[in-house]
This record gives C-alpha cells, structure tokens and sequence, in this order.
C-alpha cells in the first residue's frame, strides 16, 4: 500500500510531474530516432531507448548506421543523467515519505 501512497503523492508535486514528462519525452525522442534511423520496429526502438539509458545494455539489439552511433553517444549523455535523476527523487521522495510515517508511529 505504501508504494501506491509514494506514487501518488510524486504525482501529485508538479516538479515530479515535469520529471516523469521529461523522462518519457527522452525516450520517446530516443524511439523515434532509433525507428528512422536504424529501420526497428516501434517496440524495438523503445526496448532499446529504455534499456540503454537505464543503463542495463544487454547487447541484443546495438545502431548499425553511423548516424544511430553519433546520435547514441548524445542520447546516452543527456539521457541517463535524467534517468539516473528520475530514480533518485523518486527513491528520495519514497524514503521520506517511510520517514513520516515512522515518526507518526512512534508519536
């Protein structure tokens, strides 16, 4: 229960919501370039976009063109930065909220 209260008090804060908008912008961009560029399909661009900047890279899927190149090496720049953001506030945002409600239980 306390997962969905964490979600729904980040949803709720305009700040995480820009987050979550940036975040999934950057992944969308990142499908789009990949489907022109290197010719995958939807899902497959979107697997490769998600799994590259969560930094998991299982090396099933890699851009062939030199453009798909150029372009992951600014994707993964710009991108896992915000990921790596994204996971942080919300773990911040989820270990204050266990905080609070600590401290309500021991009042």
């Amino acid at each position: 229960m306390i997962l969905f209260s964490t979600l729904k008090s980040f949803l709720n804060d305009k700040e995480y919501r820009d987050l979550i908008a940036t975040v999934f912008a950057i992944l969308i961009i990142g499908t789009v370039v990949y489907h022109y560029l290197e010719g995958w399909t939807w899902l497959d661009a979107f697997y490769f976009s998600f799994i590259t900047l969560t930094t998991i890279g299982f090396g099933d899927f890699a851009p062939t063109t030199d453009a798909g190149k150029v372009f992951t090496i600014f994707y993964i720049v710009l991108g896992v930065g915000v990921i790596l953001a994204f996971i942080n506030t919300l773990y911040h945002h989820y270990s204050q909220i266990i905080k609070q409600r600590t401290k309500q239980n021991e009042e």
